[in-house]
């Protein structure tokens, strides 16, 4: 058979498909969730098999294992106590407060990982919401921003390099770069969580941290699963507002979202394979019916293919130690 363009003859050998292979995925892609608590001890998260909220001195030395792997950077979540949490989320911006105390030590052990933090007060906030809440139940966006401002710089004063605004409020990223600027902290970054979408993916995340909402859902301030427009919106505000990285969260099931959003930006783009995902995987193949590594790999891959400059993964640290 005379066939002109025979596309197997860039199959036919390992090291023929390494040369024309199109995506490239490497540890330092990745960036590693970590969740953190109060306490001497380490606490496993039982819907999340694997992961577990780490005591400060284990998160440090976990962290630092991860990051000799290839691993460039971590990104924090806190279990706060209930007794500190309040309306009005005041333990966000303790200096003295776990997530501080967290950063100190990571950067203290660990010069060159990049620390990266969750601004948003649903960890802090008797309500459960990432937002301050209304007597009458309304997340209140204006005045959810001073606080979010207060506790970005209370992360940057500890030595955080990137804070990561996942609240979704109307111009959080404007206030947040004005208030680091406006402290001398010109250096930090802001990886903001552009679209957000209110998912169900997010259920092991919520029992992880005890953040579900007491009341209401996340519907009027995280974005409606249907649009994709509205993604590229909020893209344009975010980087018009002084974002450094837009996220997309969560990733596998918004992949189109991340590619509109490489198209539409020079910005790098960030994509969270949230715990949704992640259990899906474990699950699957604690069943038996997929082999976690391959799948593992595979579902990292095509977020990276998407158009994804780095992702978050709780997979991040796994990968590594394939790869090394």
């Amino acid at each position: 058979m005379n066939l002109p363009h025979r596309p197997r003859r860039n199959r036919q050998s390992a090291a023929i498909r390494d040369l024309v292979r199109e995506t490239e995925l490497t540890p330092g892609h990745l960036i590693y969730p970590l969740f953190l608590q109060e306490g001497e001890a380490n606490t496993p998260i039982e819907a999340m098999p694997g992961c577990q909220r780490w005591c400060v001195p284990d998160l440090v030395k976990e962290a630092g294992e991860a990051h000799a792997l290839g691993v460039p950077a971590i990104v924090l979540f806190p279990r706060i106590p209930d007794e500190l949490k309040t309306r009005g989320a005041e333990a966000c911006h303790d200096d003295d407060g776990l997530v501080p105390r967290a950063i100190r030590a990571l950067k203290a052990a660990h010069p060159t990982l990049t620390v990266i933090t969750d601004v948003a007060l649903d960890p802090y906030n008797s309500d459960g919401h990432d937002g301050l809440v209304s007597d009458d139940g309304r997340i209140l966006n204006d005045e959810t921003i001073e606080v979010l401002c207060r506790q970005a710089l209370c992360h940057a004063r500890a030595g955080a390099d990137i804070v990561a605004p996942s609240d979704m409020m109307d111009g959080r990223v404007a206030a947040l770069r004005a208030a680091l600027d406006g402290a001398g902290h010109t250096g930090v970054s802001i990886m903001s969580y552009t679209a957000k979408y209110a998912s169900a993916y997010y259920g092991p995340f919520r029992g992880a941290l005890d953040s579900a909402p007491k009341a209401g859902d996340k519907k009027t301030y995280q974005m409606d699963p249907a649009n994709a427009r509205e993604a590229l919106r909020e893209a344009a505000l975010d980087e018009a507002e002084g974002a450094d990285i837009l996220m997309v969260k969560p990733a596998g099931a918004y992949l189109d979202i991340i590619a509109k959003l490489r198209a539409a930006s020079t910005l790098p783009i960030a994509a969270y394979q949230v715990s949704g995902e992640y259990l899906m995987i474990k699950a699957a193949a604690a069943s038996g019916w997929l082999d976690e590594e391959k799948i593992m790999l595979e579902s990292l891959l095509g977020i990276r293919r998407a158009g994804a400059d780095m992702i978050l993964t709780y997979f991040a640290r796994r990968v590594a130690e394939k790869m090394a």
